[in-house]
């Protein structure tokens, strides 16, 4: 947990993986690949802020980012899963989950909103539905950002004091840190029972954010470049035609000016 990096490298990592991201996004424009990238943790563990620095540098044309709230009572009506199919991407697409189909073993389990028999049967539930995105030849990133509690304290105050991020804060934050343990318990079991060759799920130690950014947005690169053609698509013919023919409008244009 007391891992951490220098600013100077930071962003010298921050920097070139984000270059990656560029180039991997890209990539799947032109592939038609898909990909999903899976955020869980603590509250204030620092998903949001690594997000971000992924997603600035995507188009929004072809990176969706979906926050996970409680189900609606539309959702409630039908299986769990019913609303993360909607959200997975289309061809070409990369989706990032800030929080996801594991809330059905987290916090459903902990607060009682999903019987024994309910949360106990979805560890196998969602091992065979992010196999049969894997089959598919979906890519997929799963990362677990873990923080200690007195960190997490330290977070809280500052947002409590800052006004432009107390909106971050909620009843439920404080509430949930009274079941630490019970959280801590059933995370531990998701972890064990739902990483899989095809999908496993990182553990990024988060007391440090800067450590906990570039561990997580490095993996994720790593897992959506496995097997992909990284180098930029040759210009198209007709494009380059056409290119050269609006350069040589122009330069006549500049000579009748």
């Amino acid at each position: 947990m007391s891992k951490s990096i220098e600013h100077d490298e930071y962003d010298r990592r921050l920097k070139a993986v984000q270059t990656r991201f560029q180039k991997i996004h890209q990539a799947y424009l032109h592939t038609k690949d898909t990909a999903v990238v899976v955020f869980e943790g603590w509250d204030a563990a620092g998903k949001g802020g690594a997000i971000r620095r992924m997603s600035a540098v995507m188009d929004p044309r072809g990176f969706k980012v979906w926050p996970i709230a409680a189900p609606t009572p539309e959702d409630l009506r039908h299986h769990y899963l019913s609303r993360f199919w909607s959200r997975l991407p289309g061809t070409g697409e990369i989706c990032v989950f800030d929080r996801s189909w594991y809330g059905r073993v987290l916090v459903e389990r902990v607060e009682g909103y999903a019987k024994p028999s309910e949360w106990g049967r979805a560890f196998e539930e969602i091992n065979q539905f992010e196999k049969l995105l894997a089959d598919a030849g979906t890519r997929i990133a799963k990362i677990f950002l873990y923080i200690t509690p007195d960190v997490q304290l330290k977070r809280f105050e500052d947002r409590m004091k800052d006004p432009l991020k107390r909106w971050k804060l909620s009843y439920e934050d404080f509430r949930n840190r009274e079941k630490w343990a019970e959280y801590e318990n059933a995370a531990n079991e998701m972890l064990e029972r739902t990483s899989s060759r095809s999908a496993p799920w990182l553990v990024v130690p988060a007391n440090d954010k800067r450590y906990a950014r570039i561990a997580a947005l490095e993996e994720i690169a790593d897992r959506l470049s496995d097997g992909v053609d990284l180098e930029p698509v040759p210009v198209g013919k007709d494009v380059e035609k056409q290119f050269a023919k609006l350069m040589k409008q122009e330069k006549s244009a500049r000579k009748d000016r």
